[in-house]
């Protein structure tokens, strides 16, 4: 995530990923709404009604919330895609109020509560692999009843809505634009007629967008934005440089000032990352800005932070065979002893360093057998998270703290907020990994998340009357306080978790198995209801199994209680639910050897012919013949072996193993590749010939009716590139045909046959679910019981119980039965 590359790489990489992969229009999404309607229209299915079976009990990503004053009890939660949900009772139930829009995804609410009107802005800022793109901005005139489309398609990302309240027809949008790709509809944009018409009053270039917005609320002719320059590729991240900064107008937004000039106080320059703005309300001059600082600490300031007690990765980088034989024995075997490392048991201290001395292993093995494009993300030495202030209306500007707040952990991009109290200027809030709360005026900190406070925080609320009274919203949903952190209760009634897999058992009621985003990985009954009686019994319908983000699951059907998942990067284990016993599950390399990619969703698989037999891909593919305790390497790169950045790339993202024939595998990965082995994985041929180059292999999938047909969906939104993409191939992949033509524009997540009849596919989108009932000639909508638009990410198909699952990314999961639609098939 940092500028890792030379101009030259960096030019490779964005050729590679643009060449032929343009990003979708503004124009092509609008239009592909009515496609959808149309197919919604046409569906002979849509009777039949899923049900949402939760979990709601680990929520999902909250990224705005808009409370009343007046009333705190009635406020609005934003979830980057779970929509837009209204309390009137302090989070004790929420009620959707936007699931009959266009998109799902939110980035920004703002309420005038005076007259009960709601701004929406579609699209998070936070620029994740999970922040999918919006279409502008929303207004609803009657408290979410109905909503007005008001425009900015290219938008696709919003920071923030500011109302003018004293003349509410006026307002200002900060746009972030584009996530994979440059466009110049970014910055900040201005409407004085209620959004019927958008003026971009500031614009930097094509890869500067407006991230934070405010005003002065005495004199709304005063209006702070925060630019950030950021691109992001589907192999690096580069998140800070030198046309970052704060701007100031005082004409209502309609001409700017750079305020972060040198000598101001405040950074610019290449390192300028992320930024957010809050302006005190009783003293408008007084303003703070939050930045995530990537430029390096030196040399000096690392070492007088460091922990000399052990040694840390960045110790071993650069070293000669002479540093190598100078390093402290102790602490060299307490580093390669330590699981998180992974080091092979063989090597010893002694062993290693005499491999060292004779030639046999390089002085640097060490950091080059554990650096990856991952470890990049916290191995990079710079300043994170810096708040300054300003009391001369953003004139000069002066960092708070001596100390570091140490809350970002190198990916500041992925929150960047500060808050401060309406009635106190000394109080503020960051938010971080974790959130953290000053009353010094930020020049100390502390962290006020409790046990029962999920991690990764992207706002905080406090009470104009009472600033001891919070509401904080992350991504394990909303939490309240009435106390400065001291205790804190959740308001996470609605079932808004971001699956991105999901399995089940033959369980009798089956159970349903899912990996979310950095909720780790649950399962539950598939008749669970939701309601509060879990309250009194103590225990969730669901359990959790794992934590960080979870990821692929795979069940073992014999006995349903030994399951293999895990989180991101391949950190897989396999468990017994009942013995509770745990082991790793993961290839393994000795010192010397090229690092193996892990995908962020690595995929695994059980073979149905023999459930000992597991499969792993890396950038290269795994098999175990007893159930992981080992795994062996079988193939070379599977990949095109692209150039690497510092987001893992040229990775497997998808197995399958033909039901019908053991060994019969194909692989896709992250960078086009389509390949299919014969022979158990022993060797592997190149499939890509008739399939569009270069995209995100969502699906591969072998098919249970026909032994030589095999399907592939293929996704384009780490170009900004929405097209939908599904093939199958009758000749084991040698020719391929493109399948269900008439789908939206929208990007593919998965393919899914029938377990009864091989004409009938189901197909999950950024968009939703859709059926073919003729072998992919055409297509319907089905989402009776689900939002307009929900991001379908896996489907799965229980062969007992004749249902279908939906893991949505956003409204967790849903289940219906298929005997109408099979009995309306066959009668077709």
């Amino acid at each position: 995530m940092r500028k890792i590359l030379s101009f030259c790489l960096l030019l490779t990489m964005s050729l590679y990923s643009t060449a032929q992969i343009k990003p979708t229009s503004a124009s092509e999404r609008l239009s592909s709404f009515e496609q959808r309607k149309k197919l919604l229209e046409a569906s002979t299915i849509n009777s039949v009604p899923f049900r949402n079976i939760g979990p709601s009990v680990m929520s999902g990503r909250v990224v705005d919330i808009a409370v009343n004053p007046e009333d705190p009890t009635n406020f609005y939660v934003a979830y980057a895609t779970g929509g837009l949900w209204h309390t009137v009772n302090n989070g004790q139930s929420f009620t959707p109020v936007f699931d009959s829009e266009a998109i799902l995804t939110i980035g920004a609410v703002a309420v005038n509560w005076k007259n009960n009107i709601i701004w929406v802005g579609t699209g998070e800022v936070n620029s994740s692999r999970s922040s999918y793109a919006g279409i502008g901005v929303y207004k609803s005139m009657n408290g979410g009843k109905s909503w007005d489309y008001l425009g900015l398609p290219e938008s696709h990302h919003i920071g923030k809505i500011v109302i003018n309240e004293m003349e509410p027809n006026t307002a200002w949008v900060a746009v972030l634009g584009h996530l994979y790709s440059p466009n110049k509809e970014r910055g900040v944009y201005k409407t004085t007629d209620g959004g019927k018409n958008w003026k971009q009053t500031l614009f930097v270039d094509v890869n500067t967008g407006a991230v934070d917005i405010d005003i002065d609320p005495k004199n709304p002719s005063n209006v702070y934005a925060a630019m950030w320059y950021k691109t992001r590729t589907a192999s690096n991240f580069e998140e800070s440089g030198k046309t970052s900064g704060i701007y100031k107008s005082t004409d209502g937004g309609d001409t700017w000032k750079q305020m972060n000039t040198p000598g101001a106080g405040f950074p610019n320059g290449d390192g300028v990352g992320r930024i957010g703005l809050a302006v005190y309300p009783q003293n408008p001059s007084t303003v703070f800005a939050v930045v995530d600082n990537n430029f390096h600490q030196p040399d000096t300031a690392l070492q007088k932070a460091a922990d000399t007690s052990r040694y840390a990765l960045r110790d071993f980088k650069d070293l000669t065979k002479e540093g190598f034989a100078a390093l402290d024995e102790r602490k060299l075997n307490a580093f390669i002893r330590s699981p998180r490392n992974q080091i092979p048991a063989k090597y010893t201290v002694v062993g290693l360093k005499d491999a060292v001395k004779n030639g046999t292993l390089a002085p640097t093995c060490i950091w080059d057998f554990l650096y990856d494009a991952n470890t990049a993300l916290f191995e990079t030495p710079i300043y994170g998270a810096e708040l300054y202030r300003s009391d001369d209306g953003g004139a000069t500007w002066k960092k708070t703290h001596d100390k570091t707040i140490g809350i970002y952990s190198t990916y500041g991009y992925y929150f960047g907020k500060v808050f401060v109290s309406p009635t106190n200027a000394n109080k503020i809030a960051l938010t971080g990994v974790g959130v953290v709360l000053s009353t010094d005026g930020g020049k100390t900190f502390k962290e006020i998340g409790k046990e029962n406070v999920h991690s990764d925080h992207h706002f905080v609320w406090m009470n104009g009357k009472r600033d001891s009274h919070m509401i904080i919203g992350n991504d394990g949903g909303c939490n309240i306080t009435y106390d400065d952190g001291e205790h804190w209760f959740k308001a996470n009634t609605p079932a808004v978790g971001q699956f991105y897999n999901i399995a089940f058992d033959m369980a009798k009621p089956y159970n349903v198995y899912g990996g979310l985003q950095d909720n780790g990985t649950w399962y539950g009954s598939s008749t669970n209801k939701e309601n509060y009686d879990w309250y009194d019994s103590g225990h969730n319908p669901f359990t959790g199994i794992n934590g960080g983000d979870g990821m692929q699951v795979q069940v073992d059907l014999r006995d349903n209680k030994t399951i293999y998942s895990g989180s991101q990067f391949g950190a897989y284990s396999r468990q017994n639910l009942v013995t509770k016993e745990r082991k790793s599950v993961r290839p393994s390399r000795d010192l010397g050897e090229t690092a193996l990619r892990y995908n962020w969703q690595t995929p695994i698989l059980l073979s149905k012919h023999n459930q000992d037999v597991f499969y792993y891909g890396s950038n290269k593919f795994h098999r175990s013949f007893n159930r992981g305790d080992s795994l062996v390497t079988l193939s070379a790169d599977l990949t095109t072996n692209p150039v690497q950045g510092d987001v893992p790339f040229g990775t497997l993202t998808t197995i399958s193993e033909s039901p019908i024939k053991f060994g019969l595998i194909y692989v896709g990965s992250d960078d086009g590749n389509v390949q299919i082995s014969k022979d158990g994985g022993y060797s592997f041929s190149l499939l890509n010939k008739g399939l569009p180059k270069g995209l995100y292999v969502s699906r591969v999938v072998a098919s249970a009716f026909n032994e030589a047909r095999v399907y592939v969906t293929l996704n384009g939104y780490r170009n900004d590139h929405f097209n939908a993409y599904v093939y199958r191939s009758d000749d084991y992949g040698t020719t391929w045909k493109q399948i269900m033509k008439d789908l939206p524009v929208e990007p593919v997540n998965v393919i899914k046959e029938d377990v009864t009849n091989e004409n009938i596919l189901y197909v999950g989108t950024d968009g939703g679910l859709y059926v073919s009932t003729d072998a992919g000639n055409s297509s319907m909508m089905w989402n009776k019981g689900l939002p307009t638009s929900v991001p379908v990410h896996d489907i799965a198909v229980h062969p007992r119980d004749n249902e279908i699952i939906l893991g949505t990314h956003g409204r967790s999961l849903y289940i219906a039965p298929l005997g109408a639609l099979q009995k309306a098939a066959l009668k077709k």
